[in-house]
This record gives structure tokens, C-alpha cells and sequence, in this order.
């Protein structure tokens, strides 16, 4: 028996039982890497966030600034259509 001959055997295994298993997992552990945020992502995050919030408390004083000058402004908007 010559190596050739000697190796076949393995060789089919390899190829036919491990390797789909090896790349199978390979690129399941690179989806679930990719679920976690970096930090530089997770900064951004938290600055969008905090715009939102800012954002948020100026639209509430604007409304409350129009509810004082003008009550009716919700219901003129809503006749100009």
C-alpha cells in the first residue's frame, strides 16, 4: 500500500465530514460577533440618543410656547388641510 493509497481515506473524511462542519461554524461565530456593538458604536448611539432627548424637550417648550400664544394651533392646523 502506497501513501496515496494510505490517505484516501482520510482525506474523503476531511473533506466530506469536517471541513463543512469547520467552515459551518466559522461563519456562525462571525454572525454573533457581529451582533455586539463596538464602542465607537455604541457612542454614537448614545450622543443620537441624547440629541433625541434635546430635541424632545424643545419640541414640548415650543408647544407649550404656541398653547400660550395661540390655544387653538392644534385645531387650525388640522382645518388647513
Amino acid at each position: 500500500m502506497n501513501f496515496l493509497e494510505f490517505m484516501f481515506v482520510p482525506m474523503i473524511l476531511l473533506l466530506v465530514v469536517v471541513a463543512p462542519i469547520w467552515i459551518t461554524l466559522h461563519y456562525r461565530s462571525l454572525k454573533n460577533s457581529s451582533r455586539v456593538l463596538s464602542d465607537d458604536d455604541r457612542e454614537a448611539l448614545d450622543e443620537m440618543l441624547e440629541s433625541v432627548d434635546r430635541m424632545t424637550d424643545r419640541i414640548t417648550n415650543l408647544e407649550a410656547i404656541l398653547d400660550a400664544d395661540h390655544p387653538d394651533w392644534r385645531n387650525d392646523k388640522e382645518t388647513n388641510r
